[in-house]
């Protein structure tokens, strides 16, 4: 193993994001938005001609009993030669068929729009939250956890409720505005001309109310995300909370996320309320424009009564739907903010590309492994890793050590490629990491973290992580051949044992055993510790290390290391410090050094057990 620095560094390869906050789409007009959402959820657009037709159906059976009653009483009741008693029956039977024609396109048109919106809404939540796990590591960490988890869930769930229920009563609204107002101007179009005067103060104002909404529910779907992570934090972290008292402080920042949520949709509710109230106005100015103008006309002539109820009804179910398409207008918004901060998810780059069924694959065997010029910074800072080349030889035990800061866990993000490095190259067998496929890359290269998450589940499905098809068997053979097979005989339920939210059921050790046996389950060629410093007795600790040692048996590894117990069982020691490489070599020979940098890390740490 060589390590040097270089006096060059490499062009930053194109195509690297370098972790940036996922783009909320505000600036996206609201048909655009409907649009792009349209094409990730592409089963929105099924069976759309059929859809439109039965809403056709639906606002056309809706004008069929005014035309019925209009003929009643003109023709049938009010005919030169008397009451026609057929005709009239005609009528009713004619109206029925209407209402019951209208009432089946209703319930089909519903069925269709519920079943192609939760499909598409489906497609919508699984891309999306596929995408989060390629989100740059940066754009994960810097975007609060409720702020996350919101895009996918409630902010989706907006779009769905608009598109069942709001996106039907718009098409059905639409089509029987038009063939309301069709009909208003065949029976009057004095009185059609009155009815739309009435409702153009509203129509002209739509706009802006529109532009009003759109920016109001931006701030609302916001606050929404923030007051998930206000709350979901201190659930989280409970134990914190009780530990330090800070009960108040916590229930004060959740208090003020809800007030914040609270102005936000008070405010936004204010623009709804104006304009439901405008529509309002203006069909009381059109019922009142019909009937006065309607009783001149009569008297003129030029309507008869029949026409006149006839244009009442057809007032009603121009007025019905345009009072509701505010409300509409409003979870349209409301919406629309949702579909743009779910598309800003989608927008947001993947800072790691596949290489997919392309990339190269990496033959099993222990890895060996190159670092070339190899920098990395994180946005606006300084770089944490400066030009360094290293050389790892196959099956060889390595250990990073440095202080605090200095790049160990940067180191092991990028051999792991969790993220790229802004210059120079990471190479495994020889292959540029960005090149091999992910699949290969995650068979051959495990990352055992500082703290093995642990999901809400059984022992068993904790470990089947490390490879999905191992049975029960497989596993406790893995435990066995870790040296865990007593520890596993003494949990209360074996591998069905529950390890609870986060592993919490089991001690800090423990959940590193789970995470070891995961570990050995996958079989790595490439291993890579990022050591835990969680306390642990000092039996456990010598049971971790005898699994460790079985664990890296066969194989190359690299551990940060924070214990320098750990240094001094490597075969070699990498000495960051300042992002730079400054020693290399096994532990006795750097300790034999006193002024280095690792001879006085190591005092430290012997001077710190001395102590403990």
């Amino acid at each position: 193993m060589t390590a040097t620095t270089a006096d060059s560094t490499a062009d930053r390869t194109p195509g690297r994001s370098s972790g940036t906050r996922m783009d909320t789409g505000e600036e996206i007009p609201a048909l655009e938005t409907i649009r792009r959402g349209v094409r990730f959820s592409p089963e929105l657009k099924e069976g759309i001609g059929r859809t439109l037709l039965l809403a056709v159906l639906a606002a056309v059976g809706q004008v069929v009993v005014p035309i019925a009653v209009q003929q009643t009483l003109d023709h049938g009741l009010g005919g030169p030669g008397g009451p026609d008693v057929r005709f009239t029956a005609l009528m009713g039977v004619v109206a029925a068929l209407a209402i019951g024609v209208t009432s089946w396109a209703s319930y089909a048109m519903t069925s269709r729009l519920f079943t192609a919106s939760e499909k598409g809404l489906a497609t919508l939540r699984i891309k999306a939250f596929r995408h989060v796990h390629d989100l740059p590591l940066l754009t994960q960490s810097t975007e609060r956890r409720g702020a996350l988890v919101s895009r996918v869930t409630s902010d989706v769930d907006q779009v769905s409720q608009f598109l069942v229920f709001g996106g039907l009563i718009f098409v059905v609204s639409i089509g029987q505005i038009l063939v309301a107002t069709i009909l208003m101007l065949v029976y009057s179009w004095q009185l059609a001309i009155v009815v739309w005067v009435c409702f153009a103060p509203l129509f002209l104002s739509l706009r802006y109310f529109q532009r009003k909404l759109s920016a109001a529910y931006g701030v609302v779907r916001r606050q929404v995300g923030l007051l998930l992570s206000a709350i979901a934090e201190p659930v989280v972290g409970a134990a914190v909370v009780r530990s330090y008292a800070i009960e108040a402080r916590t229930q004060q920042r959740i208090d003020q996320a809800i007030d914040e949520y609270k102005s936000a949709s008070t405010r936004a509710q204010g623009f709804t309320a104006f304009s439901f109230s405008l529509g309002g106005v203006s069909a009381g100015l059109a019922n009142a424009g019909v009937l006065i103008v309607g009783v001149e006309l009569g008297f003129a002539g030029d309507i008869t009564a029949g026409k006149v109820l006839a244009f009442a009804f057809l007032v009603s179910l121009f007025v019905g739907p345009v009072q509701i398409g505010t409300q509409v207008l409003t979870d349209a918004q409301n919406a629309i903010a949702g579909w743009r901060r779910v598309i800003g998810i989608l927008d947001t780059p993947a800072d790691l590309v596949d290489p997919g069924p392309d990339g190269a694959a990496l033959p099993r065997g222990p890895i060996d492994v190159r670092f070339e010029d190899v920098t990395f910074a994180y946005p606006g800072g300084p770089p944490v890793l400066r030009e360094v080349t290293l050389d790892i030889a196959p099956g060889t035990r390595v250990a990073i050590v440095g202080e605090t800061g200095s790049g160990k866990s940067t180191f092991a993000k990028l051999l792991t490629r969790l993220m790229d490095p802004s210059e120079g190259r990471v190479l495994l067998d020889g292959l540029d990491v960005s090149t091999i496929s992910h699949a290969s890359l995650r068979r051959s290269v495990v990352l055992v973290p500082q703290e093995g998450f642990l999901f809400d589940d059984s022992l068993l499905a904790n470990a089947r992580y490390g490879r999905l098809d191992a049975t029960e068997a497989d596993v406790t053979a893995s435990a066995v051949a870790l040296g865990l097979g007593d520890w596993l005989a003494g949990l209360p339920h074996g591998l069905a044992t529950q390890v609870g939210q986060r592993g919490e059921s089991l001690s800090a050790g423990e959940r590193q055993l789970v995470a070891l046996l995961r570990a050995h389950l996958a079989d790595p060629d490439l291993l890579v510790l990022d050591e835990a410093t969680s306390a642990v007795d000092p039996a456990l600790e010598m049971r971790i290390g005898r699994a460790l040692e079985r664990l890296m048996r066969g194989r190359t590894s690299v551990t940060i290391a924070h214990r320098l117990s750990t240094a001094e069982n490597a075969d070699e020691v990498v000495v960051v410090d300042r992002g730079r490489i400054v020693q290399r070599g096994p532990h006795r020979e750097l300790v034999a050094h006193e002024d280095s940098v690792y001879a006085g890390l190591h005092a430290s740490w012997v001077a710190q057990q001395a102590h403990s």
